[in-house]
């Protein structure tokens, strides 16, 4: 079941596959949407009945600020990482976050060798 994977692996979002095609996404926002429009009911939908089946991509080379960027406008906490037609992950704005806090923390710390060794 859907729900137990998410807790169980504390993620927000699985990918809903059709062979090896990404056919949607679920997310945790879906399955509590679909309980507060229907209640019970939800509880015997499959996947891809609750799933956004309007999937947006990355390509493992586009940048942490351009993937936060298109997240953000279009108001979603995960993306697929495609590489030529193969799905090879997800990246979560959590992820995204942390990527950037640690850009920051080494930019940071550059500086601060920079000041000392001047």
């Amino acid at each position: 079941m859907v729900i137990e994977t998410l807790v169980e692996h504390r993620i927000g979002a699985v990918l809903v596959l059709e062979g090896d095609q990404i056919a949607g996404v679920l997310s945790e926002r879906d399955i509590v949407r679909c309980l507060a429009e229907q209640g019970e009911a939800a509880l015997s939908k499959c996947a891809s009945d609750l799933m956004t089946a309007d999937v947006v991509t990355v390509a493992p080379d586009e940048s942490v600020y351009e993937a936060m960027s298109n997240m953000t406008r279009r108001r979603f906490r995960h993306l697929p990482v495609v590489d030529r037609g193969r799905l090879v992950g997800i990246v979560s704005m959590g992820d995204l976050v942390k990527a950037r806090i640690d850009e920051a923390e080494r930019e940071a710390e550059s500086l601060k060798d920079y000041i000392q060794h001047a």
